[in-house]
């Protein structure tokens, strides 16, 4: 049945292109002659879109052994680097450098590369030896990854170091090895592979004949996706949690247990989870929440800190904590901590559960859409990769789950975001495949759970939208709390732009003209309803012909050539005619977004909103009419209304008065836009551009102070509410921290609880300023970024305030430093989703990651792999007509310096993670005001440098994994001279 492989591998990366044929023989090629060759013959390669980024072709198509890996192992980990695939399958690199004579060598020195040979391991099985191999705090920890890596740095030199030219023969190894897997008799993912080949086949998946020639075909038919997923149950409501009281004893034996095997709790811990257990007291008030404020410094282990009370109250009280992060980073590290509560797998299950928004998750009346022919070409391949991931997902989640983060940015036209739930077209109970629905069943098994893990914003659309009444979360733990302000702005702003208008009329209307896929509108989802309730059938109907005069598909081109269609229309063409005539910023030509105030409009924009008015309260009457109609139907229900016809009623209630608060939002904003202003709103007209492009125009408006809303629907409800973070205060002082999580518009005050980090920061890390840079001198900033990334050996993280200037520093020095074996990734640049990215920087010690500022914030890192930070200049906040409204009524000057010191913290605290970190954060600015400087820790050096002397400070700060970095670099710079 197998066959051997008889495909070449291609390697490219900025150091160079390396092709290895199937006897063996690994060669240097051009450009020109890869692209050649591929287009030839289907060649192996590893992340074929980064492949053709490399090599500046991208209709580039080949056996990507990434695909592979996720058909032959869907949920499963791997980072999408050759060390990351090497560790996962157990394949090691020679322990010398091969060296390449004459454009060509044979490499048999491999070891395990024959499949017979080769003993098929599961992903747990495949583990460093943690021993680590020099000076770090105690070598690895033996993780699934295989790194080995200790704190403070040693590499383990077999976890695989893997030279470019070594890799493509490394690619037939490991596809030999998964095409192996596929006959081993124990493989765990054998269930639902025969069938998903034989479909992928159908939709011409390269790999399918090859998989198919390695594959039994299985002696009885086997489950398929949606008999294989398990169905939920209901079950009875909980009953409300009792009134209990926390003992200090049991809260610090609590505590002692989490942190385990011995170890002390440190004082700044056990003080913190005395004060987080503070707001698990009976409130003395119906809406005067038991509000604790907690600024813990990096190192304290704030997270048992709060956990160990919330576990003992929900163990006590028989109620649940809600647990709400900003990033995913921190949503994975609490889950792995949660199992020190409940190590028991199954009652970890029932007594921990993530939510998230539904767009996360995978639809599967969407996914059944995708595999029927609402897909083609290579977006259909997605569909049916992602079929077989769901059957092995533990929570369908598809953004920050078990779905691997490189499979969607395989297939370049993304088409993942279909088959998730965006635009609130569920049909609940009358979906077939409702009782295994991912999303139902996330929220029924929060309802029982004692720890609940949620993000900011999930907790303000439930509490906006009136979502899980019974269920409200009474005792709530904002951890990254210093993000609220910035959740809630985005949360409770209202745009009504051109695309906002679109996605309206799609959800009344549905498909229109050639679309494809199955209808959606609203007539679709409440047939039964119209069918039976007359008055409700006639609002469906006044509905969909009000949502004609919405803007339909090529409305930006028609309002861009001055030739709208309908009043909304009218109204976007009159906008970016107002835009560009008052734009003072000369960024026009540039192609950079442009914004104007509301203020004085012209009489054209003064019609186009009288005209858009009426056609918004046309589309609100209707709607409006069937929310009643839909209410009435519960209040007084039909015979044919059973449990599962209720639960859709009531979901496309919810999903209605959504749009129907929508709608009125845009209704008010155009009565601001020609009436008297309201001060609790900031108003503008914006054109968002990209690269010169028009992407939207319209109208938007902001809470001046998001946090009000947010007081009265997330913080007056609940009994007790905790907001920490390591910089809670954002480089201000406490009531710049009771303004940022909305302690302030209570009407009884927080309390207040702050403990310094434990770490050494003298010992630790070294702030340079480094003065001699010249502004806008794009040459010298990537000069500067390649000199110090060179010194660091790698281990860099570059902040960048503007994409344009982190494009340009990365065409310039991204080959430099590979052909010095330091490799560069970038986001933006290379077509990878931004935690893939963190991923392969987070494995690699010696590769170096460049992002925009806010990349700071999704970096989680501990130990050698960043071991320095450079921030491009002073991250000044970006004078938009929102900041100027905030800065005037907030403290002017000191208003910005706040948000500066907050970026700066934010940023610095990525650098050291552990006792054992050590680094240096480098700022290259010729002037920053010394004011700011108080955003980094107590003592810690401040130096102002040249860039000679930054170099030689980090130069002589090397870590053992540097010097072995150079070591390596040198050797390979000898025998490579490519």
């Amino acid at each position: 049945m197998q066959s051997p492989l008889t495909f070449p591998a291609l390697h490219a990366s900025h150091a160079g292109i390396w092709m290895a044929t199937p006897d063996g023989q690994v060669r240097t090629v051009g450009k020109g002659d890869a692209v050649g060759r591929a287009a030839e013959t289907p060649m192996v390669m590893l992340n074929a879109p980064l492949v053709a980024q490399r090599l500046g072709y991208a209709e580039l198509s080949g056996l990507d052994v990434l695909e592979l890996f996720a058909f032959v192992h869907p949920a499963r980990f791997v980072v999408p680097t050759a060390k990351g695939l090497a560790n996962v399958l157990g394949i090691t690199p020679r322990q010398q450098p091969v060296t390449v004579i004459n454009s060509s060598v044979t490499l048999n020195s491999f070891q395990g590369l024959s499949p017979s040979t080769l003993e098929t391991k599961t992903l747990k099985q495949v583990q460093g030896d943690g021993s680590g191999n020099g000076d770090g705090d105690g070598g690895g920890n033996g993780t699934e990854d295989g790194d080995g890596n200790g704190d403070g740095g040693g590499v383990n030199r077999n976890a695989g170091v893997w030279n470019d030219e070594e890799v493509p023969h490394l690619l037939l190894s490991a596809t030999e090895k998964l095409l192996a897997t596929l006959a081993d008799p124990v493989w765990p993912e054998r269930e639902g592979a025969w069938d998903s080949a034989q479909a992928l086949m159908r939709v011409r998946w390269p790999w399918a004949n090859i998989v198919l020639r390695h594959l039994a075909k299985p002696e009885k038919p086997e489950r398929w996706l949606f008999a294989r997923l398990p169905e939920w149950e209901e079950t009875a409501p909980r009953t409300p949690p009792r009134v209990v009281t926390l003992n200090p004893d049991a809260v610090q034996a609590q505590l002692a247990s989490l942190v385990g095997n011995g170890a002390e709790t440190r004082q700044g811990q056990r003080d913190f989870a005395q004060a987080a257990a503070r707001i698990f007291a009976p409130r003395a008030r119906k809406g005067e929440p038991n509000m604790v404020l907690a600024e813990a410094g990096t190192g304290i282990g704030k997270t048992l800190g709060y956990l160990a009370p919330a576990s003992l109250w929900a163990r006590n009280a028989d109620g649940a904590v809600w647990i709400s992060t900003f990033t995913k980073a921190l949503q994975r590290q609490l889950v792995r901590e949660a199992r020190r509560i409940y190590p028991d797998p199954e009652s970890f299950k029932q007594k921990v559960v993530v939510r998230k928004g539904r767009e996360n998750y995978l639809c599967l009346l969407n996914l059944e859409d995708a595999l029927q022919g609402g897909f083609a070409g290579r977006a259909a391949t997605l569909a049916h990769l992602v079929a077989r991931w769901a059957a092995y997902s533990s929570d369908g989640d598809m953004i920050g789950g078990d779905l691997p983060g490189w499979l969607p940015t395989l297939f370049r036209r993304n088409g993942s975001t279909a088959l998730t739930d965006r635009r609130g077209e569920c049909i609940y109970a009358g979906c077939p495949h409702y009782k295994k629905c991912f999303i139902e069943r996330a929220a029924r098994a929060s309802v029982q759970a004692d720890i609940v893990i949620a993000n900011h914003a999930l907790m303000m659309v439930n509490a906006a939208r009136g979502r899980d009444e019974v269920s409200r979360p009474t005792r709530i733990i904002f951890d990254e709390g210093h993000h609220l302000f910035d959740a809630a702005d985005s949360m409770f702003a209202a745009a009504l732009t051109g695309q906002e208008t679109v996605e309206m009329r799609r959800w009344v209307i549905g498909p229109e003209g050639k679309a494809r896929g199955r209808r959606r509108g609203l007539a679709a989802r409440l047939a039964d309803v119209a069918s039976y309730d007359e008055e409700g059938g006639l609002a469906i109907e006044m509905a969909r012909i009000a949502a004609e005069a919405l803007p339909g598909d090529g409305w930006l081109g028609r309002v861009a050539e001055g030739v709208p269609s309908g009043p909304v229309e009218r109204l976007l063409h009159a906008i970016r005619t107002m835009v560009f005539a008052r734009d003072e910023s000369n960024l026009a030509e540039s192609g950079y977004g442009l914004e104007t105030e509301l203020a004085d409009p012209p009489p054209a924009v003064v019609d186009a909103v009288a005209d858009t008015q009426v056609a918004l309260e046309a589309l609100a009457r209707p709607l409006t009419l069937l929310g009643t109609r839909l209410e009435a139907m519960i209040a007084d229900p039909p015979d044919w209304l059973d449990g599962g016809a209720r639960a859709r009623v009531e979901g496309a209630m919810a999903s209605l008065g959504w749009r129907i608060d929508t709608v009125r939002a845009w209704i008010s904003m155009l009565a601001r836009a020609v009436g008297p202003v309201d001060a609790d709103f900031v108003d503008w007209l914006a054109i968002d551009r990209f690269e010169g492009r028009d992407m939207d125009i319209g109208m938007h408006r902001h809470w001046l102070d998001p946090m009000k809303p947010v007081a009265e629907i997330v913080l007056k409800p609940s009994h007790g509410v905790l907001a920490t973070s390591a910089t809670l205060r954002s480089g201000g002082d406490w009531p710049n921290a009771e303004a940022r999580t909305g302690a302030v518009h209570l009407d009884h005050p927080a309390e207040h609880f702050s403990a310094t980090s434990p770490f050494d920061y003298a010992a630790q890390a070294e702030v340079l300023i480094v003065t001699d840079i010249k502004r806008g001198d794009m040459a010298a900033l990537a000069g500067a970024y390649a000199a110090l990334i060179g010194a660091s050996g790698g281990g860099a993280l570059g902040l960048f305030t503007a994409i344009r200037r982190l494009r340009s520093t990365y065409a310039r020095i991204a080959d430099r430093l590979a052909r010095d074996g330091l490799p560069l990734y970038a986001q933006h640049i290379d077509p990878i989703d931004t935690g893939t990215l963190v991923d392969i920087f987070r494995d690699d010690p010696h590769a170096s990651l460049l992002g925009t500022d806010a990349l700071r914030d999704g970096v989680d890192v501990p130990g050698a792999s960043l071991r320095l930070v450079v921030m491009e200049q002073v991250p000044w906040p970006r004078p938009d007509i929102l900041h100027r409204a905030r800065r005037l009524s907030y403290g002017g000057t000191d208003y910005d310096d706040r948000i500066i010191r907050a970026k700066l913290a934010q940023a610095f605290g990525r650098l050291i993670r552990s006792a054992g970190d050590k680094g240096h954060f480098v700022l290259l600015s010729s002037a920053v005001p010394s004011r700011l400087l108080t955003a980094f820790p107590a003592g810690t050096s401040i130096r102002r440098v040249t860039l000679e002397q930054a170099v030689a400070a980090i130069k002589s700060g090397l870590s053992p994994v540097t010097n072995i970095r150079q070591d390596d670099a040198n050797t390979l710079q000898e025998g490579n001279p490519i």
